[in-house]
């Protein structure tokens, strides 16, 4: 059974950081997966923040490029996302994916997701 299960939001002022982690169990880090974020505000779509694969080459949104950066350790299987520069309009629900990729279709695994709240 695959759990994904994160960590480290909180509340912080915005120009504040914030590291969130996700550790994964059931599955294995591999080649196989691409793993990341995802966010939902109120009233919006879940949205891409960032993803990234066996490769190490990281895709992110338009909107967090420049102020976050992803990284996974594949030996721990744990995805981190260091969040900088935060702005009122990252607030959100931060979910994490891991995302199985050799199969047509690719398969989504989702966390539960942490709240995420700039404001001052």
């Amino acid at each position: 059974q695959v759990q994904l299960v994160e960590s480290g939001g909180g509340l912080v002022q915005p120009g504040g950081s914030l590291r969130l982690s996700c550790a994964a169990s059931g599955i294995i880090f591999s080649s196989r997966y691409m793993t990341g974020w995802y966010r939902q505000a109120p009233g919006k779509q879940r949205e891409l923040v960032a993803l990234i694969g066996n490769a190490g080459t990281p895709v992110y949104g338009d909107s967090v490029k420049g102020r976050f950066t992803i990284a996974r350790d594949n030996a721990e299987n744990i995805v981190y996302l260091k969040m900088n520069s935060l702005r009122p309009e990252d607030t959100a629900v931060y979910y994490c994916c891991a995302r199985l990729i050799d199969i047509r279709p690719a398969r989504d695994f989702w966390g539960q997701g942490t709240q995420v709240t700039v404001s001052s």
